[in-house]
């Protein structure tokens, strides 16, 4: 039996939403073991100028627990 934990972290990047998720998995398996899953809680672009200056998303990432 496995016992999982969700956390919830968020990721910003000046490039596209895409490259926000990526950076924020990457940044969570450099403190969480046995990272397993996520998936995107939200999804907001800020905007100056009428033009976007970045993409942000909340990440809900699962891992396993060690025993």
């Amino acid at each position: 039996m496995s016992i999982a934990k969700v956390t919830e972290i968020t990721s910003t990047s000046k490039k596209s939403f895409d490259d926000a998720i990526h950076d924020g998995i990457e940044r969570a398996n450099k403190s969480l073991k046995n990272v397993t899953s996520a998936w995107v809680a939200d999804q907001k672009v800020t905007v100056d100028g009428g033009k976007i200056t970045s993409y942000q998303v909340r990440l809900k990432i699962t891992f396993v627990l060690e025993d």
